[in-house]
């Protein structure tokens, strides 16, 4: 009689199936030198919140079921920092970068006014083909900063 002990789970060579994609963007980033000036302009002009902040590194905001964060690209791309003792990958990004940030069409003529109130141009106002205006301006970094109804995607609004 043999000894050889028979697997109750069968052994396959089939891949495992691949997992679901990901869900949605948890945090989007933005570079900037002066993180001031940055903070400045996210929560006075555009309102977010910001919940986290470590002085010449980085500033973060809630906006919506996400994160945006900005950091200083000088100090990120060489001391990326730490979590529990693992070093975060460095990064960094020069030139001016972009982000798009989800309106109401219906709210759009209210930012106009308030960018204006701010003293921030808008660099162009755009209607989309699918539906859905957006305005561009820009942070004080120069990055390119966009107020968009999701409609532009197809997408519906809140």
């Amino acid at each position: 009689m043999s000894d050889a002990r028979v697997s109750a789970t069968p052994v396959s060579d089939a891949p495992a199936p691949p997992p679901a994609p990901p869900a949605g963007v948890l945090e989007s980033c933005l570079y900037a030198d002066d993180l001031a000036a940055a903070e400045r302009f996210y929560a006075d002009v555009l309102g977010l919140e910001p919940f986290a902040r470590v002085a010449g590194r980085h500033v973060f905001f809630r906006c919506g079921a996400g994160v945006f964060l900005v950091f200083d690209p000088a100090v990120t791309a060489v001391a990326p920092g730490s979590v529990g003792g693992v070093a975060v990958p460095p990064h960094g990004a020069r030139g001016p970068g972009h982000v798009a940030f989800a309106i109401d069409d219906a709210a759009l003529d209210g930012w106009r006014t308030r960018l204006g109130m701010h003293g921030i141009p808008i660099e162009a106002e755009i209607a989309w083909p699918r539906g859905g205006r957006s305005l561009y301006v820009r942070d004080p970094a120069g990055n390119s900063v966009e107020l968009a109804s999701p409609r532009i995607w197809g997408l519906p609004e809140r």
